[in-house]
């Protein structure tokens, strides 16, 4: 750790600073709650890109979002600009947890008199007046364990979405018009991802589904898309219309993260509507491929799945075989999940 007094420090504005992705950003959110309840007079901002905003909104302990629009920054002059007017608004104590480019010029032009991060590279220690070594974990404890800088004890707490009493209602209503009822047994799955090493084969999740519908035959599954990522969910569909549903539309994540809030269960790949799950306390279950489990939250209804072989977890995105996907069948990923949903809708003796 580079010392730095921290003796009778007590910041007026704090910045939070963490891009993308949609997933991390979540995992970022438990700082909120630690930075307001540690220096209960600050403001705090986060500063992330775009499409992550959404999800930060309405957070009670977040003064403000400053959002990175990239198609508006055209050029490197207007980057620049950019970058200096959040400088500009006169931070005392900035929290980066990316070191990313568009971060790091924000360091660059602000006088904020704490600038912490986790232990930079050598090259990038000059913009920073503190760091530490983050702590192996769950990957929000990991980011959290910096604050231990700031004299805050790192905790094994959930990323949290604070949904709007409409946008719960919204979703219900969503819901009663794909005709999801009462005694349904409503799941979401989440069967796709850009990176291959951790997008399990549509053909195995059709599978599940019929698995999960032998033993429960009021069971509806909603399956969950982003842009571009319709084509792959549709054979899906199509393989059982009275069991999957598709919603017509790319859903917004405030959207996804209501229904995701009225689901029994969420199951699927290890992408960002896990860490959604999690935020608005709906149980999880993902199949992991080429992550580990430090990406599961240890507490409560969360588990994962994974084949076990001795390259597990790699963490690349290239894969000549995918063999840890591939060969993990849907039986056994049933075998492993089937106690822990009868758990959730049985009743207990």
């Amino acid at each position: 750790m580079k010392n730095s007094s921290l003796q009778n420090f007590s910041p007026q504005k704090i910045l939070i600073c963490q891009l993308r992705q949609i997933g991390d950003v979540l995992l970022a959110t438990p700082a909120i709650k630690l930075l307001a309840q540690k220096f209960p007079q600050a403001k705090i901002y986060f500063y992330t890109e775009k499409k992550c905003a959404p999800l930060l909104e309405n957070n009670p302990y977040l003064y403000k979002i400053i959002s990175l629009d990239r198609k508006q920054l055209k050029n490197f002059l207007t980057e620049l600009k950019f970058y200096r007017q959040i400088a500009k608004q006169n931070f005392d104590l900035i929290v980066d947890f990316q070191q990313l480019p568009r971060i790091r010029w924000v360091i660059f032009f602000s006088k904020a008199k704490i600038k912490l991060t986790y232990t930079p590279p050598w090259y990038n220690k000059i913009l920073y007046s503190q760091w530490v070594n983050s702590l192996p974990g769950y990957a929000a404890y990991c980011k959290l364990s910096i604050l231990r800088a700031l004299d805050i004890d790192p905790q094994i707490i959930p990323p949290q979405v604070y949904l709007r009493e409409n946008e719960i209602l919204s979703a219900q209503n969503y819901l009663k018009k794909l005709k999801v009822k009462p005694d349904n047994l409503f799941l979401t799955f989440d069967p796709t991802h850009r990176r291959k090493t951790r997008c399990w084969p549509s053909s195995h999740y059709i599978q599940l589904g019929q698995l999960i519908k032998k033993h429960h035959p009021q069971t509806k599954i909603l399956l969950l898309y982003g842009p571009k990522e319709r084509n792959f969910v549709e054979p899906i569909y199509k393989s059982d219309k009275n069991l999957f549903i598709l919603p017509d539309k790319v859903l917004s994540l405030r959207e996804m993260a209501a229904i995701i809030s009225l689901a029994k269960m969420h199951i699927g790949n290890c992408s960002a509507p896990r860490h959604i799950a999690v935020a608005v306390n709906t149980p999880s279950f993902t199949i992991l491929g080429a992550t580990s489990s430090a990406w599961t939250y240890p507490k409560g209804y969360h588990y994962d799945i994974k084949l076990g072989l001795k390259c597990q977890p790699c963490n690349k995105n290239h894969c000549e075989h995918i063999n840890c996907l591939v060969n993990l069948s849907p039986q056994t990923v049933w075998n492993a999940l089937q106690p822990k949903l009868d758990a959730l809708i049985l009743p207990t003796k």
